[in-house]
């Protein structure tokens, strides 16, 4: 598949972008170059691959696909989404300062705060859907904004090309965490970002088996940066996962389809449902950043986060505890659906204090909407919820 990727439409370059046939066997499918080294015809001559931790031909094929999925010139893939956010940050240097969404991925701000923050890199987390926020927060060192929209785990939405528009007056890089959209729902490039993260664990491989990062971007500079870092710290993904990354994302864009109409089922569902207080999805009329989200997504994403009428961690665990289709457990995105606790799971890195200043309650519950039948998950729900 030769053609131009930016000539065909994201379910063709989901299926084809970055991939050919094996001009050696015709495998319709990429092989798994299980190999850490390749040999040379010469010293310094060899067919563009010398040793894995640097390149390897099926991380290639993922790289090209997730570039053009993301309409970016460079894609390069990481050991995991924090191994992506690594490598960007040790782009910045002692001194620089970051503007952060404040809520955001437990794992992004204990990596910012607790592994960068010592290294002389100032972080300021402010709630970025108000844009004064982010302009007041702008100094002489700031390097980077760093965005998530939808906000993990509170949905709340930023304007990415009003935060882009800010940024590039003052010469500010911006990256956007992409976790929750995917290129099929949102495209930050187009939006004027400089670079996009993916935890790649979660919707592009789709199906809960590998733990993968990916950032893609059309910065010869910052792509030359992260290559660096692949090179010198040694976060590569595995050939195996590459692979089934690449399996991933040629069902992204069904899969994706079906997230969104299950979770906009099951978001109007709990809307009216007398045991359910706040429900913040992004596609619900009543959510704040609803025109916003409607402006730059194609649609709003398979998750959901939502409080009880009793606003108790007790009630909010009889709920956890009690699903059946619904499964406890960390991580999102995958085929199947899942139901966590942000405030003892995944965003228990945050400091108590700091999950109550943005309103990250005990109470909270998160849910990653799947592709089952939706009346067998609003019947789960239900079921869960009423035993409170």
């Amino acid at each position: 598949m030769n053609a131009d990727p930016s000539t065909r439409h994201f379910g063709t370059n989901a299926i084809h972008a970055g991939q050919q046939p094996d001009p050696s066997t015709g495998a319709v499918m990429t092989p798994i170059y299980q190999s850490s080294t390749y040999v040379q015809s010469a010293p310094g001559e060899h067919q563009g691959y010398e040793y894995s931790r640097v390149s390897n031909p099926t991380r290639t094929a993922l790289e090209g696909n997730l570039a053009a999925l993301e309409g970016a010139t460079h894609g390069i893939a990481f050991a995991s989404g924090v191994a992506g956010i690594d490598a960007i940050m040790k782009g910045l240097r002692p001194g620089d300062h970051v503007i952060s969404t404040n809520d955001l991925y437990g794992g992004s701000f204990r990596l910012f705060t607790n592994v960068f923050e010592p290294f002389g890199i100032d972080f300021s987390f402010v709630d970025m859907s108000d844009l004064a926020n982010v302009e007041d927060a702008i100094t002489d060192d700031t390097a980077m904004i760093w965005v998530e929209t939808p906000t993990n785990p509170l949905m709340r939405i930023v304007d990415i090309e009003a935060v882009c528009d800010i940024a590039d007056t003052h010469g500010i890089d911006v990256t956007v965490d992409n976790t929750f959209a995917t290129p099929y729902l949102q495209q930050p490039l187009d939006l004027g970002a400089d670079m996009v993260l993916h935890s790649a664990t979660k919707y592009l491989g789709g199906h809960s088996d590998i733990i993968l990062g990916a950032v893609c971007t059309s910065s010869d500079e910052w792509a030359e940066k992260l290559r660096f870092q692949v090179k010198s710290a040694g976060a590569s993904p595995g050939p195996m996962d590459c692979f089934l990354a690449l399996r991933g994302t040629k069902t992204l864009h069904v899969r994706m389809d079906r997230h969104c109409d299950n979770a906009r089922a099951l978001a109007l569902f709990l809307e009216e449902h007398p045991k359910v207080d706040t429900v913040l999805y992004p596609g619900l009329q009543s959510h704040p950043g609803h025109d916003i989200a409607a402006k730059q997504m194609s649609d709003f994403g398979g998750m959901i986060a939502f409080t009880l009428t009793d606003d108790s961690i007790d009630a909010a665990k009889t709920v956890l505890s009690n699903t059946d289709v619904f499964l406890l457990a960390e991580s999102l995105g995958g085929v199947e659906s899942l139901i966590e606790h942000p405030a003892s799971m995944t965003h228990a890195s945050i400091p108590a204090e700091e999950r109550a200043k943005i309103g990250l309650t005990d109470s909270l519950i998160r849910v990653s909407v799947g592709i089952e039948d939706i009346n067998d998950l609003r019947a789960d729900l239900e079921q869960a919820i009423e035993r409170v």
